[in-house]
């Protein structure tokens, strides 16, 4: 299914870290519970919001761009069985390079 966000809005697959070791070495499994991903792929973009003077404003982010955003602005989504994240471009903080 090919999604079309509507306006300033961005589907997200969350990227989740494979293993995690704290600062002094200890190894935290896979089982133990997991704090919700901060770390994305941007999968679709809307066409950006509309301003004061009915123009859109052109999105900062692109399909493909791996972004960090805000732990808890964008809302979980299930579409065809896949689990996806979707919010507003302001959700987004950064774009990592």
């Amino acid at each position: 299914m090919k999604l079309q966000p509507l306006n300033d809005r961005v589907f997200l697959e969350p990227v989740e870290d494979e293993m995690k070791t704290t600062k002094s070495g200890i190894i935290i499994p896979d089982t133990a519970e997991k704090e919700r991903p901060v770390k994305a792929k941007v999968v679709a973009v809307g066409p950006g919001k509309l301003n004061d003077k009915g123009t859109r404003v052109k999105m900062a982010v692109k399909v493909g761009d791996l972004v960090l955003f805000k732990k808890y602005g964008p809302d979980e989504l299930e579409v065809d069985g896949k689990k996806y994240l979707v919010g507003e471009e302001s959700d987004i903080v950064a774009i990592i390079k």
